[in-house]
């Protein structure tokens, strides 16, 4: 799979992504923009914007937008995280110009058009209301919260609800002058495609595309010193839990030992915590490692659902299995069995053409060297034992140690008690 990389001029990144075989192909645009890069009284502002993006533009409506998706039998969407937003639209590879020309539109020419903006502060509001109804959702901005107060990184993406009431057109405005830049912005397109005729319509759909200063984040200021604990108070017949570790930023060589790691913790059903808090211990429906690295900071974290009555079982079960991680060295076979399992599902996880544009797409974002499926697959490969013993051993200490949960508790010092390494 061949990609090419096209920087031009005004310093719009392209990635072009031929695959011979597949029925479809996607356009997707990204750009450096999220809740990082927001202060508390803009927090929600680069999703609201993502919405509003699809209420019109220079040249159609939001329904017009709408209407000739569906005509032509495409998916579209977009999505905003912490550290960029995206827009995209995939459908039948005969059809990569047609929804070129709607992507580039949205992200070249939205208007925000004021008519638009009441109708939208309500859909967001009930969005914020449906994931406060999700605490195993939820639990992760409580997450965030503890490890980074009072700086962007421990803000939510979806904002308060006071500032989501509070914007104006002006805002929109003001924030996409800022942020949507040529600089700032790469454009991916994936599937059946012939290269030098998409990249010559990228280029001449985005010839006007702004350019100006790069603003970069504020950078993520982490202090900690023993461990930490957040819990809110929610009636719930379960409690959610994220129990886990300070990490490693997004280009730090040790991020392939850890995701190792997770794997052999709870990735799949043959896992360290699935085999033991679920099979044996029958305390949960779910449980799950994952190894998070964004620009400036990480974290390794376990999250599981489990009943009222036996979370502090579960607490200790789980820091028990990080101990263990730590202190024991991984059998030959183990260390096989989840390195399969990774390569694997890194295989699986790119058959469509959305997937490819994502995995070529955000590395080229955050500014990293990219590598194929294959650089990943044998990175993963070299991983041994003592690899992972050696990072986990580097992590798992007491002032990294974090614990955030909703449930029915009002104070956490029965907790605390029990959450060290």
């Amino acid at each position: 799979m061949n990609y090419k990389k096209t920087v031009l001029d005004n310093g719009l990144r392209i990635i072009t992504v031929p695959m011979k075989d597949s029925q479809t192909s996607i356009a997707m645009v990204l750009v450096e923009a999220g809740s990082h890069y927001e202060d508390e009284k803009i927090n929600g502002l680069s999703h609201f914007l993502e919405h509003m993006c699809f209420k019109g533009t220079k040249n159609r409506t939001g329904h017009e937008i709408n209407s000739y998706l569906d005509s032509i039998g495409a998916e579209a969407n977009a999505f905003t995280g912490f550290e960029y937003t995206g827009y995209y639209a995939k459908a039948h590879f005969k059809k990569i110009n047609k929804i070129l020309d709607v992507v580039s539109d949205i992200y070249l020419n939205s208007t925000f058009p004021e008519k638009g903006i009441e109708p939208e502060r309500g859909v967001i509001i009930e969005e914020i209301n449906m994931y406060e109804d999700l605490p195993q959702s939820q639990v992760w901005y409580e997450w965030v919260k503890l490890l980074y107060p009072n700086q962007p990184a421990g803000r939510s993406i979806l904002g308060p609800k006071e500032n989501i009431r509070s914007f104006k057109q002006k805002d929109f405005i003001d924030y996409y002058k800022k942020h949507y830049i040529a600089e700032k912005t790469v454009v991916i397109v994936a599937g059946n495609i012939d290269q030098k005729e998409v990249l010559r319509d990228v280029k001449e759909k985005f010839k006007n595309i702004p350019t100006g200063k790069i603003v970069k984040k504020d950078k993520v200021k982490e202090y900690q010193k023993a461990p930490q604990i957040n819990v809110r108070y929610k009636k719930t017949d379960q409690t959610h839990l994220v129990l886990g570790f300070r990490a490693f930023d997004l280009k730090n060589k040790k991020n392939m030992a850890l995701k190792v790691a997770s794997v052999v913790l709870g990735k799949g059903f043959s896992s360290r915590l699935f085999k033991r808090m679920r099979d044996e211990l029958g305390m949960c429906y779910y449980t799950r490692a994952s190894a998070e690295a964004l620009t400036d900071h990480g974290y390794f974290t376990v999250s599981a659902g489990v009943t009222n009555s036996r979370v502090e079982e579960a607490i200790e079960v789980i820091v028990d299995e990080f101990k263990r991680l730590r202190d024991e060295l991984i059998s030959d076979e183990e260390i096989k069995k989840a390195k399969d399992f990774a390569i694997g599902h890194t295989a699986i996880g790119l058959e469509t053409s959305d997937a490819i544009a994502d995995f070529y797409g955000f590395q080229e974002l955050q500014h990293e060297e990219i590598k194929n499926p294959k650089d990943k697959i044998r990175k993963l490969k070299e991983v041994t034992s003592k690899d992972v013993q050696k990072v986990i051993q580097e992590i798992v200490k007491n002032d990294r140690l974090n614990l955030a949960l909703i449930g029915p508790f009002k104070e956490n010092k029965k907790f605390k008690k029990i959450l060290k390494v």
